[in-house]
Order: C-alpha cells, then sequence, then structure tokens
C-alpha cells in the first residue's frame, strides 16, 4: 500500500505519537530500498514527537506544543505541497 501511494501522489506524510525512528523510519526506509526515492518524484516528511520530556496537560495543549496539533500539521502541508501556476496545488487525497 506503501508502494501504491507513493506512486500516485507526489507528497506523503506520516504523523505519530511516537519518537524518532518508528512508522516514518520505516516508511522511508522502505522508500529507499525499493529506490522509490531515486527519482525524487514524491516528497516525504515526517511528523514525530520531539526527543524530550514533555510535562502534562491537556491533550490539546500537549500536542501543540510538541508541533503535532492541526495547526502544525496545515502547516507542514502547506510546507511541501507542490504548486501549480494558478497558485492552487494539485493535491491528491488518498
Amino acid at each position: 500500500m506503501i508502494l501504491d501511494l507513493a506512486a500516485s501522489h507526489e507528497v506523503l506524510i506520516t504523523l505519530e505519537e511516537g519518537s524518532r525512528g518508528g512508522f516514518g523510519a520505516m516508511v522511508l526506509h522502505l522508500l529507499s530500498e525499493r529506490g522509490v526515492l531515486d527519482a525524487m518524484r514524491v516528497r516525504v516528511r515526517t511528523m514525530t514527537l520531539p526527543d524530550a520530556y514533555q510535562d502534562h496537560d491537556t491533550p490539546d495543549r500537549m500536542y501543540a506544543e510538541a508541533g503535532l496539533d492541526a495547526a502544525a500539521i496545515v502547516a507542514k502541508v502547506n510546507e511541501v505541497l507542490p504548486e501549480r501556476q494558478d497558485g492552487r496545488s494539485r493535491l491528491r487525497l488518498a
């Protein structure tokens, strides 16, 4: 499924409630091992929890502090999306 998504999309973003070295790393390893990244046809970004102590708080505040809240996800998507000349992205949601 991941290889199919990489073949049919320009951007893959993984999001996980864990530290680096988890699902996102495995996705990157698979894409690298299969040569998918060689042609640079898909942009891949991973979003994980930072490797730092985080005080207890409400889930919303903890996600915001960790950079995994809705605003941070939207910012990451906007940062990586390719734009067309008309200013609109060619985004296709899986």
